[in-house]
């Protein structure tokens, strides 16, 4: 068994650690800036200019509320984001579990079926939730 140095575990975890630190100060401006009042963030601009919800509407109100605890109006706001936060924050502790265990990164190499099926899914949430019977879905 290899005896591993403070020095080389802090190299190994500063990446994740970083992301993590970036993405926090993220979460609680948003969390501490509500998205559902006007003036703090800009529209979307599909949504200004078609009346269409793009996949990404909602994600910051999904964001605020994920913040306050309530995840049932995360899901109300966008349902396919909190998902992504989901598996991001999966992959993330991957990563963070390579790191400690000597690896230097998470190796993921999604295929061309991976892409087109993520991209299938996005353009199908993204069409059915701008559908009379899809309204459960528009945040």
């Amino acid at each position: 068994m290899r005896v591993v140095g403070v020095a080389d575990c802090a190299r190994r975890l500063a990446a994740p650690l970083g992301v993590a630190a970036g993405l926090a100060a993220a979460f609680g401006y948003v969390g501490a800036v509500d998205p559902g009042r006007p003036g703090h963030y800009p529209a979307c601009p599909l949504l200004r200019w078609t009346g269409l919800y793009c996949p990404g509407c909602g994600g910051l109100r999904g964001v605020h509320a994920l913040a306050h605890g309530d995840l049932p109006a995360a899901l109300g706001a966008n349902a396919l984001a909190v998902a992504g936060y989901a598996a991001f924050a999966v992959l993330w502790c991957v990563w963070i579990a390579g790191a400690l265990r000597g690896r230097a990164g998470v190796s993921l190499s999604p295929r061309a079926r991976h892409w087109w099926a993520l991209g299938a899914l996005v353009l199908l949430f993204t069409i059915v939730r701008n559908l009379p019977f899809g309204a459960f879905l528009t945040p």
